[in-house]
């Protein structure tokens, strides 16, 4: 339904990224940036907006669910399942108004984003 649309974005706004491994960081601060603003949304009242920032959110883990290597083993497939699972809640999230469940997607994805950057300064 997204499908390219995050990277778009960011390929639009980001034209010299370094590497895969920086654009994978961008989408998961994407995430948390988008989910701040709709908690803030929530917050004020301001579905339109609620609606907005929740479907960006909701485009840029579809973006990663979509370079995912399937072949590349058991972390692909565990991590394609939580991505749907976080979509899952921010639908919640919005259906419900369940502020708690926007926290909770921010939560992983602030994990995520942590051990994306020490495996990739390792790596690097």
């Amino acid at each position: 339904m997204y499908g390219n649309t995050a990277h778009n974005i960011y390929a639009q706004n980001n034209v010299g990224i370094e590497s895969p491994h920086k654009l994978i960081e961008m989408l998961y601060e994407g995430v948390l940036r988008f989910n701040a603003q709709a908690k803030k949304a929530l917050k004020d009242g301001n579905i339109e907006k609620r609606v907005y920032w929740i479907n960006r959110s909701i485009a840029v883990i579809t973006e990663l669910i979509s370079v995912l290597d399937m072949k590349g083993g058991n972390v692909a497939h565990y991590l394609q399942g939580l991505y749907n699972y976080e979509i899952q809640l921010l639908n919640e999230a919005n259906a419900k108004k369940d502020e708690s469940k926007l926290d909770e997607v921010s939560n992983v994805f602030k994990g995520l984003l942590e051990a994306w950057r020490e495996t990739t300064n390792v790596a690097n």
